[in-house]
């Protein structure tokens, strides 16, 4: 008696898992993934910061040496929190035809307005 429990505990297990193949199987054939080519405008933000008082003079860093295929990005001072913070320079990968304006900022009538550095024409 003990031989056929086991087989029939066996059998109900193989049926079990048969049934999860089964159903997964078939749930399987229900997902469409859908692909949607739209085409929206790129949104730019843009946000003027303007800081009451001048930078200091610059970031104090080593520029290192010269790396084929890129442009040292130097460093530059940040307003944030009512206060000027260092960020360190990088690398940039060099794009033919184009040249790298470094982030800056310029004095105005109203204090020192940022100047997004990039890759211009």
């Amino acid at each position: 008696m003990q031989v056929l429990g086991v087989r029939a505990r066996g059998f109900c297990m193989w049926l079990r898992y048969a049934a999860l193949a089964a159903m997964v199987v078939a749930a399987s054939g229900c997902v469409q993934e859908r692909v949607v080519h739209e085409r929206r405008p790129v949104q730019h933000e843009y946000v003027d910061v303007v800081a009451p008082q001048p930078p200091p003079v610059q970031v104090i860093e080593v520029e290192p040496a010269v790396r084929e295929g890129y442009i040292w990005s130097r460093g530059y001072w940040r307003w944030e929190g009512g206060r000027y913070v260092a960020v360190h320079g990088h690398w940039e990968p060099v794009r033919q035809g184009y040249r790298y304006v470094h982030p800056h900022w310029v004095q105005r009538n109203d204090g020192y307005h940022w100047q997004i550095g990039g890759w211009v024409r």
